[in-house]
């Protein structure tokens, strides 16, 4: 009788083991996703290893930068129609002023205290996209409350529900920023967000304000409404899987700080709070100028007035979109103090050209200077409240109490600017906004460390 013959086979796991290794690969030109990892650097074991060797980040996809770039174009567009155009169409429904300076003052309020609140729940929420969605969404119900229904309850709580998104919604962008690229990479991204905020800021100006003329007061904030579906399609091309989470760190042979000792670590960082003491001196100089050119510019010419005041906001706007990539790359080769302090040296020299200046055309040429204040602080502002904060996850909690130093500074500024002009002139107030803008030059250079860390840092973690 015969014997089976499969008791003297090898067993089937054996045989595997005895399988060469190279016949085990899958083949490269059945697995789709392989080319795809050609494009996307994130999913190249190669240059992901040597991002990670050189202590980067692996670049994000072109999908992802792309769409922040029209995230933040059209952010920009959303948030211009809450600008001006908000006085002139309450004026239009015959409000009175009392009660526009009330409404108006409502949005201030929580627009200021909202900003540390804001940033602490961006700090804590997981999805900076959904915190970003959310905000654009209640943006776009807001201007469509103000269109729909222009009574004084509906008007107050929209311009307190915008406030509160607007809290939320620029950390929310910065938080994204860091994520897709990280510290390394951060400089020269925030760079593309100014360039694009700043296009989309003039080309709605000119859009919304042609709207109101041709069409109607309201129709602005009906466009500010639509606005919103461009805005959450764009922010749906960066993509979730590429955006890390920022998590406090461990020091060495440490634990990670959180809660109380995260926090402590923000209120006794020395460059933090002399940053944001020289931030809130600028807007103490800097937020009242071109209001009070504008009331220079009626006096002297009130026939071109408007035009003037308008290219007076278009100059900036272009500058910035120029040099504001230059800025970023411009940071991360040599540091943020040489930056910073062209910044701020260039708001005393506007504030006393403004002095001096008699011809109504060539004070619009001296707003190329605060095109170049605005390029330099629109990155340096979150570069470096990102250095300052690294490690502790509380960047975006401080970037909103850096904002509100710099919304008490441009308070200030409003008030001591027209105790100066009624009591001395035009003249005298420009020249004391130039001298409060000199001490914050001063006061950068004599105290101001450099915040960049070396390039050859770990960035794992951040």
């Amino acid at each position: 009788m015969t014997r089976p013959r499969q008791a003297h086979r090898r067993p089937l796991a054996h045989r595997d083991r005895e399988v060469p290794r190279s016949e085990m690969r899958p083949d490269p030109r059945q697995d789709p996703r392989q080319d795809a990892s050609r494009q996307d650097p994130r999913q190249d074991p190669l240059r992901a290893g040597a991002a990670g060797r050189r202590g980067e980040k692996p670049a994000p996809s072109l999908t992802s930068s792309r769409g922040l770039d029209a995230f933040t174009f059209f952010v920009a567009n959303l948030q211009t129609g809450f600008g001006p155009f908000v006085a002139v169409y309450f004026t239009s429904q015959s409000w009175t002023q009392s009660d526009i300076g009330l409404v108006l003052t409502i949005g201030g309020l929580f627009s200021l205290f909202g900003q540390v609140p804001g940033g602490a729940f961006v700090d804590w929420v997981t999805s900076k996209r959904f915190v970003a969605a959310l905000s654009v969404a209640i943006i776009g119900a807001s201007a469509a409350g103000l269109a729909l229904f222009p009574t004084f309850l509906i008007v107050a709580l929209s311009m307190a529900a915008h406030s509160i998104a607007s809290c939320t919604l620029t950390p929310a962008i910065a938080a994204i920023s860091l994520g897709l690229v990280g510290h390394a990479g951060l400089g020269e991204r925030l760079g593309r967000n100014a360039r694009f905020s700043s296009i989309g800021n003039a080309l709605a100006a000119a859009g919304m304000g042609a709207c109101g003329y041709y069409l109607s007061s309201e129709a602005v904030f009906y466009v500010t409404a639509a606005l919103a579906i461009p805005t959450l399609a764009a922010l749906w091309f960066v993509r979730a899987s590429e955006i890390d989470m920022v998590r406090p760190q461990a020091p060495a042979g440490g634990t990670a700080p959180g809660g109380w000792a995260s926090l402590k670590l923000l209120l006794t960082n020395r460059a933090l709070l002399c940053f944001a003491a020289c931030i809130t001196l600028f807007f103490v100089a800097n937020a009242a100028m071109l209001p009070l050119v504008g009331s220079v510019l009626t006096v002297r010419a009130s026939h071109t007035a408007t035009i003037l005041i308008a290219a007076c906001i278009m100059a900036p706007q272009v500058v910035m979109a120029l040099i504001a990539p230059a800025v970023g790359r411009a940071a991360q080769a040599y540091g943020r103090r040489p930056l910073l302090i062209i910044g701020f040296a260039a708001l005393p020299i506007r504030g006393l050209l403004f002095a001096y200046t008699d011809a109504p055309e060539l004070l619009v040429a001296v707003q190329v200077f605060d095109g170049i204040s605005a390029a330099v602080l629109g990155v340096m502002v979150p570069l470096i409240v990102a250095d300052c904060t690294r490690g502790t996850g509380r960047f975006n909690m401080a970037l909103g109490a850096v904002g509100t130093a710099m919304g008490l500074g441009a308070a200030a500024s409003t008030t001591l600017s027209g105790y100066m002009a009624d009591h001395f002139g035009s003249h005298a107030a420009f020249i004391g906004l130039a001298g409060v803008a000199l001490v914050a030059l001063v006061l950068v250079v004599a105290i101001m460390p450099e915040t960049r860390r070396a390039p050859a840092l770990p960035d794992a973690g951040d």
